[in-house]
């Protein structure tokens, strides 16, 4: 019988960002990979053949990964930070190094050598902030110098997801005593269907949590919720430094995942309540404008998919239906809510489809107020019509895509392990309009 021992603590990579004043630089001009593409010698694009969009290979490290999909990946003025996976004595041990690409000229270089946890990377500067395994200690990089301090001391157990918008305040949680580690019977069990079982005893052993947030010019940890619910996901509006978003973690039929809280600890407020059974509602990110929050929302699970909003502000809500071929893992919107990015999914996932690997480009569109009838404190409805404009056949979706819009908005950015190891792509918003594509296959690894 094949045992996996899974930790009761997993640490998603994408959580850890701040600078200081004297880090704050002056906004650049916005880069943009087609820069890259315009002098005509990169080797690593193509127009993918079924879709018609443009892709490029960004990465030139295999195992490169994308941070998740909530994170910020960019500095002010542009770089992009990624990990590529830690290897110990030739065995992936669970951590990345970091790198940063400059998105104008495609050039890669590493910041952090040693093995990295929890990554957030600064808006507002080149700080990037990082913890390592088996340490407690919080570290930053500059992206543009390369130096590294150690910031402060966090408390055992514990990780750090997300930057205030005025970046004084970091975000994290901790569990208060070492977690049971679960025995779970692999053998009969696809690579993705690991984690359920292993998500149901989690949440049902009620493990002392503490939400809190760490100084950044200090390194003061300030506990601002205690609780043995599981605490996930910390995320601060990315324009109200006092705002930030946490999930209740767990299989998410038994959960009411999505809560508001002050960075002071007030205000805790629960922004989906379940009132359908088997009804889940996750993967929620803030909107660029740090007041509307996005997630996933399905009624029930598995038959009715949405791609959901809430305004914190104005309490308005809006669920776009999608059709069950079309929902993927994770979606997020551009800048302007123009446009939605999805990663698709692969046939084990909730959505059971099979034809659902694709990077998808989704418009969100508005059903029309009925005449007549007062929408004070109803759901606006909607659809999300989609466009494929990636091939995801080959890819295994072990690694999750975690798609984002480039800073100008024009490209979407994913991980991709359709050559074998994974790599950052980016796939044009817009069609392409060569008369002759450089080639109809994805370009070779780069001699890697």
């Amino acid at each position: 019988m094949k045992m996996i021992r899974l930790p009761l603590l997993i640490l998603c990579m994408g959580a850890l960002l701040l600078p200081t004043l004297a880090a704050q630089s002056t906004p650049a001009p916005t880069p943009t990979v087609a820069d890259a593409l315009s002098g005509g010698t990169h080797s690593n694009t193509w127009i993918d053949t079924t879709t018609g969009h443009r892709v490029v290979r960004l990465t030139p490290e295999p195992y490169s990964n994308d941070l998740y999909f909530t994170a910020n990946a960019f500095t002010s003025d542009g770089l992009m930070i990624y990990g590529v996976l830690h290897q110990t004595g030739g065995k992936f041990d669970g951590g990345s190094t970091l790198y940063a690409l400059n998105l104008s000229t495609l050039q890669s270089r590493q910041l952090v050598a040693q093995n990295t946890n929890s990554v957030v990377v600064a808006r507002k500067s080149a700080m990037v902030y990082f913890t390592k395994p088996l340490d407690t200690r919080l570290y930053s990089v500059n992206a543009d110098t390369g130096v590294i301090a150690k910031i402060g001391n966090l408390p055992p157990r514990a990780d750090i997801q997300s930057l205030n918008a005025d970046e004084t305040l970091l975000v994290g949680t901790s569990t208060d005593v070492e977690p049971p580690v679960h025995q779970i019977d692999a053998s009969k069990l696809k690579p993705t269907q690991v984690r359920a079982p292993w998500m149901e005893l989690r949440l049902a052993d009620q493990v002392p949590m503490t939400l809190f947030t760490v100084n950044v010019q200090t390194g003061k940890v300030n506990p601002i919720l205690h609780s043995t619910d599981w605490l996930s996901h910390p995320q601060f509006s990315p324009t109200d430094p006092t705002l930030l978003m946490y999930c209740h973690e767990g299989p998410w039929q038994k959960v009411d995942r999505i809560w508001t809280i002050r960075a002071d600890g007030s205000d805790n407020k629960l922004i989906h309540q379940r009132t359908v059974n088997d009804e889940i509602a996750g993967h929620e990110v803030w909107d660029a404008d740090g007041v509307t929050i996005w997630y996933d929302l399905q009624i029930p699970r598995g038959q009715n998919f949405y791609l959901a909003s809430y305004n914190t502000v104005t309490k308005a809500r809006r669920w776009f239906s999608i059709n069950r071929d079309d929902w993927s893992i994770h979606m997020i919107p551009s800048k302007n809510d123009m446009f939605i990015a999805g990663d698709g999914a692969d046939e084990d996932r909730i959505s059971r489809s099979k034809n659902a690997r694709w990077i998808e480009l989704y418009l969100p569109v508005l059903t029309p107020p009925t005449p007549g009838i007062d929408q004070t404190g109803l759901v606006q409805s909607g659809k999300l019509v989609a466009e494929h404009i990636f091939d995801m056949a080959k890819d295994n979706y072990l690694n999750e895509p975690n798609i984002r819009f480039t800073p100008d908005q024009k490209w979407v950015l994913f991980t991709g392990n359709f050559t074998g190891p994974s790599y950052i792509y980016a796939v044009e918003v817009a069609k392409a309009t060569d008369v002759a594509p450089p080639t109809t296959t994805p370009a070779p690894a780069g001699g890697q």
